[in-house]
């Protein structure tokens, strides 16, 4: 019988060059996974002590109504911002694409909000924002509680999500857009199109995979809203219940509460809603994604 033969050089250093992706895929998002999910399960006691209890997190978690307040909010930001965000990113991403001059500066001025610190970002939309002397307040001549309001603290905060995230997703669509060749607009132009029309039969089928990335990725971020929500509006906030996402009801719990296996089940909520909506928008794709063969 012969020797069996060993992994050849080339698959060990495979092996060794993943080993690090591997190791910190490991370590930092499946290994505190399963501990989530264990704690979700758990009465939690302080210095790190636990205990295995049941469903008990679940059982309190679902009869919550501020627990359903949290959700719905959750929901409600994606709806306020995904298919707006997504619009305004398609229309930038058209425009940085044509032929203007200096288009390269303003591509840098509308990515620079992704680059900005989030804390400056939600300073300077609260003074924006202020009932008093903010300046929305003073060009439309009237005293408007953006940010104590219940009914507009979360489309006001969903405005600012909107702003800060729309030349990030641009920059992403215009890469799909350069990617199209330009034959295709050469032979509509030939036959007579408008651009109007080679925008909806060229431009839109075309850079329909990578507008399904980034919607999947703006899904993710909406449903996962934290600090965004957290450095607008305080918690004296008499609009806060109305504001309230998921992960924040998770802060509140785990590091304010103390109550890790409740906030643990939460998170296990969040990451299977996630699931669930990443899940339709991967089965709806067949529909409307166009891969070019």
């Amino acid at each position: 019988m012969g020797k069996k033969k060993g992994l050849s050089d080339e698959a060990k250093w495979g092996y060794i060059l993943v080993a690090p992706t591997i190791i910190g895929l490991i370590v930092l998002n499946v290994y505190p996974f399963l501990q989530t999910l264990v704690l979700s399960f758990s009465t939690t006691h302080p210095f790190g002590f636990y205990e295995i209890s049941g469903i008990g997190n679940y059982t309190k978690m679902f009869a919550s109504e501020e627990f359903w307040k949290a959700t719905w909010n959750s929901i409600y930001f994606c709806i306020l911002t995904v298919p707006l965000g997504m619009f305004f990113a398609l229309i930038t991403a058209v425009f940085l694409n044509a032929k203007i001059a200096g288009k390269t500066a303003f591509r840098a001025i509308y990515f620079l909000p992704m680059v900005v610190a989030p804390a400056a970002i939600a300073m300077v939309w609260k003074w924006i924002f202020n009932a008093e002397y903010g300046i929305i307040n003073q060009i439309i001549g009237t005293k408007v509680n953006w940010l104590t309001n219940p009914k507009l603290v979360l489309p006001a905060t969903a405005a600012v999500a909107v702003w800060s995230s729309v030349g990030y997703d641009a920059v992403l669509l215009l890469s799909g857009i350069q990617n199209i060749s330009k034959s295709y607009y050469e032979a509509a132009d030939l036959d007579g199109a408008t651009k109007v029309q080679q925008f909806f039969h060229i431009t839109l089928p075309m850079v329909s995979p990578t507008l399904f990335v980034v919607l999947i990725m703006r899904l993710m971020a909406s449903l996962k809203v934290y600090d965004l929500i957290y450095m607008m509006v305080d918690q004296t906030n008499p609009a806060l219940t109305s504001a309230q996402s998921l992960m924040y009801l998770f802060y509140r719990e785990s590091f304010v509460a103390g109550n890790r296996g409740y906030a643990s089940a939460i998170v296990i909520w969040t990451v299977l809603l996630i699931g669930i909506v990443t899940a339709f928008q991967f089965w709806g794709q067949k529909k409307w994604v166009n891969y070019e063969v």
